[in-house]
């Protein structure tokens, strides 16, 4: 494939157009994630997992991102990794609710973001720990703080999350 675009580059310079080298640190679209689906009903979502975690008595992690964002899929890449898994699936429960993009004003399941004390969602993903009890467990402050969940790897999350069980 890169031959190819190595090959079909200068004809697409002397037709007009410009030749973008392929990224091998891009997924493939056969490699895209569904993490967080668009077409799901985000409030039905959010209240059978707050209901479950509680049934269970087990934390609900409840992560409103996109697909689209790096930090979102890295951070959903970790908590569905099987280290997060052997280490926490008995504490925890992990849901993945999608907020579109809410930086440039095409949001969506942004009134379930609210509900968590955060009116307006500047950066993806946001994360927020609830109690069996219904109660939020980690601050706002903290909620909105993973924007750099890609650049944390995995060792740090898996780290803030053995923190987290202590509270």
């Amino acid at each position: 494939m890169r031959r190819a675009a190595h090959l079909l580059a200068p004809l697409l310079l002397a037709l007009g157009a410009v030749a973008v080298p392929v990224r091998a640190d891009l997924p493939a679209a056969s490699e895209a994630t569904r993490f967080y689906p668009a077409d799901a009903d985000g409030a039905s979502v959010l209240d059978a997992a707050l209901a479950a975690a509680a049934a269970q008595g087990r934390v609900a992690v409840i992560v409103f991102g996109a697909d689209w964002c790096h930090d979102s899929r890295a951070l959903a890449r970790t908590l569905t990794s099987d280290a997060f898994r052997a280490e926490f699936d008995s504490r925890y429960s992990v849901t993945f609710i999608d907020v579109g993009k809410p930086q440039t004003g095409n949001g969506r399941n942004l009134d379930l973001v609210a509900r968590f004390g955060v009116r307006k969602l500047k950066s993806t993903p946001a994360l927020f720990l609830i109690s069996p009890q219904g109660k939020r467990i980690n601050s706002r402050k903290d909620a909105i703080a993973w924007r750099n969940a890609d650049s944390r790897g995995e060792a740090a999350i898996l780290n803030w999350f053995r923190a987290a069980a202590q509270r």
